[in-house]
């Protein structure tokens, strides 16, 4: 999918498996927000939701892997999913929807989450998308500048409702 070399190391952006699964639930629970809804313990909800988005194409689940410097090994340190979207509000058009995107604390301010979004974007396009939709918490600060300098803009509010 994508190879770029980074201040560390070499970083890959590749399919998720069902054995990464750790990795990511331990990426999504990393900050205070994913520690209170994500459980590591318990992975059948995750396996779940990993085969239906694996068996659905208009879905993918990406992670990134870092190869360090050196080093043969290689640990997954980033992740996100993005879905296609059908709809017939402009004009028929198509959107991507870029969730649970999470780069590892220890490796952020490496260009990681740029080459991943920009990947995305391209994707995106590829596949005849001609918007692509995030939602952030308004906590995340940090994220809406990095969102903003990619060019995504704040123009409408988002609302969510647990079900």
């Amino acid at each position: 999918m994508l190879t770029a070399g980074v201040g560390s190391g070499t970083f890959r952006l590749r399919p998720a498996t069902r054995g990464d699964l750790p990795a990511i639930v331990e990426l999504l629970a990393d900050d205070s927000m994913g520690a209170a809804r994500e459980s590591e313990g318990d992975m059948e909800p995750y396996e779940r939701a990993f085969e239906a988005i694996d068996a659905d194409p208009r879905h993918l689940l990406v992670v990134g892997e870092l190869v360090p410097q050196g080093s043969a090994d290689s640990h997954v340190v980033a992740t996100f999913q993005v879905s296609f979207l059908p709809g017939i509000s402009r004009r028929g058009a198509w959107r991507s929807q870029i969730e649970g995107v999470r780069v590892a604390a220890g490796v952020r301010g490496q260009g990681l989450g740029n080459l991943m979004m920009q990947w995305a974007i391209d994707e995106s396009r590829r596949r005849g998308c001609t918007l692509m939709q995030l939602t952030t918490h308004k906590s995340r600060t940090v994220a809406h500048r990095f969102y903003g300098s990619l060019g995504f803009t704040a123009d409408h509010e988002g609302m969510k409702l647990p079900l």
